[in-house]
């Protein structure tokens, strides 16, 4: 078995140590540490896209101590590794659909100068945001961007109907933890940079908030 000790690693450092691990080790038993949730939920989430299964999650001191499982039957694929990086959905929809449109939030406002209209005005482009039909491929939040994520309203609301429309939405766990909202997120995947950086250049088109 494996063990990766990521303990005091900021993301994506502890997926890339998976990624390294899987690709010149291909174990059947992966055991890693980490010391916050962000990073705990992008490697469960990259090591069942390689086909593990989590066995147990056991946490003590804020240590969170992850054990997973590969069947016997699934072969190692580096190349696989390495195109998809951390879901299938990526190399799928890549082979079917070659308009990839991807929406880069940064903010829970739109512009500078007042809150309240930035506000509205972000909540405007949020539910126009369906009239790109199929080629808005994903959205991705970052930084004050998360907190749209978080809070019951008209911009979740808004969020949910993308999503409902196929939309993949990535949050960033880092930016979540940051502003102590890593438990209050009700729409989207935890995500880290390494997964937004895949997504940059994955994408056809960057649309910057």
């Amino acid at each position: 078995m494996s063990v990766i000790d990521c303990k005091g690693l900021a993301c994506p450092e502890p997926v890339l140590r998976c990624r390294q691990e899987i690709e010149e080790k291909s174990p059947m038993e992966i055991k890693v540490l980490v010391d916050n949730n962000g990073s705990k939920e992008n490697v469960c989430r990259f090591l069942k896209s390689q086909g593990y299964n989590i066995d147990k999650i056991h946490e003590q001191g804020g240590i969170f101590k992850i054990h997973a499982k590969r069947d016997k039957d699934i072969p190692s694929n580096k190349e696989e590794v390495d195109v998809s990086l951390y879901s299938c959905e990526i190399s799928t929809q890549k082979k079917q659909d070659n308009d990839k449109q991807l929406v880069f939030i940064t903010s829970s406002t739109i512009g500078h100068g007042d809150d309240e209209l930035g506000r509205a005005l972000m909540l405007n482009f949020l539910k126009t945001l369906p009239e790109m039909g199929k080629s808005l491929w994903r959205i991705i939040l970052l930084n004050g961007g998360v907190k749209l994520t978080t809070e019951e309203g008209e911009p979740l609301d808004a969020l949910k109907k993308l999503k409902q429309m196929g939309v993949s939405i990535l949050v960033c766990g880092t930016c979540l933890d940051f502003f102590g909202l890593l438990e209050q997120k009700k729409i989207g995947e935890t995500t880290n940079m390494l997964d937004v950086v895949t997504s940059l250049q994955l994408a056809t088109k960057v649309i910057k908030i």
